[in-house]
């Protein structure tokens, strides 16, 4: 089974920064995308950032400039880094690996999540 932890969520002023990391463990043989999403109005989650494991890279517009999404993949982990912290981004955030488990199982896993709160 896999398993993704997301950590790094917290309380930030307006304007701010925060890291936030992701790991995934368990029986990995590869992992294809990576990346983070959080809920949005009339959606059940919305992208925020996506990361190939080539590095090629994918960001929501409100996200852009502001939000950088990186990788490990000798460590099977993804960061975001956030930046101009804007009350709006206010959510929970949670991560999400297409991995290959074996040859012929290849699985969608998403983390518990971690909340953001961006206030004054």
């Amino acid at each position: 089974q896999v398993q993704l932890v997301e950590s790094g969520g917290g309380l930030v002023q307006p304007g701010g920064s925060l890291r936030l990391s992701c790991a995934a463990s368990g029986i990995i043989r590869g992992i294809y995308d990576m990346g983070w999403f959080r809920p949005a109005p009339g959606k059940q989650r919305e992208l925020v950032a996506t990361a190939t494991s080539g590095g090629r890279t994918n960001y929501a517009d409100s996200v852009k400039g502001r939000f950088t999404i990186s990788r490990d993949n000798d460590k099977n982990s993804v960061y975001l880094q956030m930046a101009s912290l804007k009350p709006e981004d206010t959510a929970v955030y949670y991560c999400n690996a297409d991995v290959v488990i074996t040859y012929t199982l290849r699985q969608t896993c998403w983390g518990q999540g971690t909340q953001v709160t961006v206030s004054s």
